[in-house]
């Protein structure tokens, strides 16, 4: 098997070369990448390895950028320093990921998975299409909203995600509600809200409430397998998990 690292910390990949070749001694480690741009030139003018190690974050920017310059015929398997959450995209084509620091079982296991995929079936490993590249790109580097703007009177204040504890909807108007209880509309829909603030910290709980983590007070079972969420300070009205998201709701509280 002849494997390539694309990673640019030395150190980490001499550790990752080690691991493979004690626990795979035939394996041929053809060599390291420490950039997009090598990375892009080695695969325009030489033939795939067999598999490769990409880290996510190289100095000159995402490994995802490699794919969209060059074709990488053959599977990949990421490494990475991200939080787990962030790699639903390409968790879901398929393409294995190690969590640094990379635990030897989990390495272990993944390039089994490798031979279990590819070698024993003869299947030629797969390219990420352009589209799901595009998508993993934006997730990754998408810069969610850290500020919304509200007016008050005559005067523009900012208030901070970090003491909002909902974002809800009234009468065709949006509302933030904050830690210290006061209430402002702003100009953005709750869709639009939704599309700006980060996942892992804000849920849309129904079409009416999208609510903070941090604000989460106290959970209660409700009727119809429903569920009930008790804020920090508590909403003018009952916020309910509709049905179909307490499913989606409990995940991302498990995350």
């Amino acid at each position: 098997m002849r494997i390539l690292i694309v990673e640019d910390e030395v150190m980490a990949a001499e550790r990752l070369r080690e691991m493979i070749l004690s626990h795979f001694p035939d394996t041929a480690v053809l060599g390291r990448l420490d950039s997009i741009s090598t990375a892009v030139r080695w695969f325009s003018e030489n033939e795939p390895p067999d598999l490769a190690f990409f880290d996510i974050q190289l100095a000159d920017g995402l490994s995802f950028e490699i794919f969209t310059q060059c074709k990488v015929n053959c599977p990949v398997i990421f490494t990475t320093a991200f939080e787990e959450y962030t790699l639903k995209a390409f968790k879901v084509n398929s393409i294995d990921y190690l969590l640094k620091p990379i635990d030897t079982d989990e390495l272990k296991t993944a390039i089994e998975k490798y031979f279990s995929l590819y070698r024993s079936n003869n299947v030629p490993g797969p390219a990420l299409s352009s589209q799901s590249v595009k998508e993993v790109l934006k997730l990754l580097t998408h810069q969610y909203k850290n500020r919304f703007i509200v007016k008050v009177g005559d005067h523009i204040k900012t208030i901070r995600a970090d003491d909002i504890l909902c974002f809800y909807s009234m009468s065709k108007a949006s509302y933030i509600h904050t830690t210290n209880d006061r209430h402002y509309v702003i100009d953005q829909s709750l869709e639009q809200v939704e599309a700006l603030v980060d996942p892992a910290a804000f849920f849309r709980v129904n079409r009416k409430f999208i609510i903070a983590l941090e604000a989460i007070s106290d959970i209660i079972a409700y009727t119809n397998s429903r569920l009930k969420v008790i804020l920090q300070n508590p909403a003018e009205e009952d916020i309910i998990v509709s049905r179909e998201k307490v499913k989606e709701f409990k995940q991302w509280l498990d995350k």
